[in-house]
């Protein structure tokens, strides 16, 4: 299995897992292939390589009825970048580091990590408002 960071390393990739967060938030069952190209403005090869690569993953499950498949975000793979990040958090984010300072290198890496999350859900959220039927 690819490593999880390689998986949602991917722009297309997180886009498709949002989308199926998003429906699931709206109280969906299950996205179909055909609903997440409409909505990413992706060719239908795409869509399925990376929905692939997700199953692979463990991040999404399929349903089938008939000729129709139908994907649900799977989060619990999700628990691995978490254990990751927390170190990574703010004190009020991670009680159990308060009173601990991190070495210089370290503090720049967080701000550096930090920086760029806070870039990249930027311009994800500015990509959605971008899409068709937002």
């Amino acid at each position: 299995m690819a490593d999880i960071f390689d998986v949602i390393a991917d722009g297309t990739r997180r886009d498709i897992l949002r989308l199926l967060l998003d429906r699931a938030a709206a109280g969906e069952r299950g996205t179909s292939v055909s609903h997440i190209v409409h909505e990413l403005g992706a060719s239908q090869p795409t869509v399925s390589k990376h929905l692939k690569v997700l199953r692979e993953a463990h991040l999404v499950s399929v349903r089938e009825e008939g000729q129709h498949r139908f994907y649900s975000l799977s989060a619990e793979p999700l628990d691995e970048v978490d254990d990751w990040l927390l170190p990574f958090l703010g004190d009020d984010d991670a009680p159990q580091y308060a009173g601990s300072t991190l070495p210089d290198s370290a503090a720049h890496a967080a701000d550096v990590v930090g920086r760029a999350a806070a870039s990249a859900k930027y311009a994800i959220e500015n990509a959605f408002k971008k899409l068709p039927g937002r």
